[in-house]
């Protein structure tokens, strides 16, 4: 039997992908959401959306064999798609009170596209999804992955995360999937009111760790709080053409 978690469900080359192609789980995925559970991710709604993705298709097919163990992997670009467990960590963080089961966000904002793959995860949790990417190669990386899967509510920008969206704000959750060195007020500020924000903040040398913090903006109040020890690339600013 092959090691390949997608083996036999490879489509042709731009064949449209129904949704029931891809969303059934498989057994690769199940046995990846068993050890999320496991390791402590407590939403069943979490749970079910990471069910629904299909990791390899956002990574190279070279690297299909690790697309469900818990690691981070190489995308190009000195970037890396997220491990399966933190995507799940920083999302779970931030869902709505009292939806951990079944809530939804209404608009949420991703700085820091990559390859898709997480966008596509919260597409299952959101009504909208935007995200922005600040490499151009990097955007239509995640143009190209997200086409298949026909997921009509996500939006691609490229553009400076630090600036974030302006224009679609406020949004109800920000996810920063970069290490800042500070906090990017730009971002705090198209926060609602009620609105959460998780973000690695801290220097990005090598081997040093960041501090995950969870942002609650409550009216004209930000509370802060510290979770846990991560490692992410470094959050910069300005466009890569």
């Amino acid at each position: 039997m092959s090691a390949n978690p997608a083996a036999n469900t490879k489509p042709p080359k731009n064949q449209v992908l129904n949704e029931a192609d891809w969303s059934a789980p498989t057994a690769p995925r199940t046995a990846l959401v068993k050890r999320l559970r496991d390791k402590g991710i407590r939403s069943e709604a979490v749970l079910s959306a990471m069910l629904r993705v299909p990791r390899e298709r956002f990574i190279d097919e070279a690297l299909w064999s690790r697309a469900y163990q818990d690691d981070a992997l190489p995308i190009g670009h000195g970037q890396t798609i997220s491990q399966p467990f933190v995507v799940a960590r920083m999302i779970e963080a931030i869902l709505p009170s009292g939806s951990a089961s079944t809530g939804r966000f209404g608009k949420i904002l991703e700085v820091g596209t990559g390859c898709g793959y997480q966008a596509a995860v919260l597409a299952q949790l959101a009504d909208e999804v935007y995200s922005i990417e600040r490499i151009k190669a990097l955007y239509d990386k995640a143009r190209a992955n997200l086409r298949p899967l026909r997921i009509p509510n996500v939006r691609l920008a490229y553009g400076d995360g630090y600036q974030g969206l302006p224009d679609a704000a406020p949004f109800d959750a920000i996810i920063v999937a970069a290490a800042a060195p500070d906090l990017p007020q730009a971002l705090v500020q198209q926060l609602k009111r009620g609105g959460k924000m998780i973000i690695p903040v801290g220097q990005s040398e090598a081997g040093a760790a960041q501090q995950l913090k969870l942002i609650d903006k409550r009216g004209m109040t930000v509370i802060e709080k510290q979770l846990d020890l991560v490692r992410f690339v470094p959050m910069l600013g300005g466009l890569v053409k």
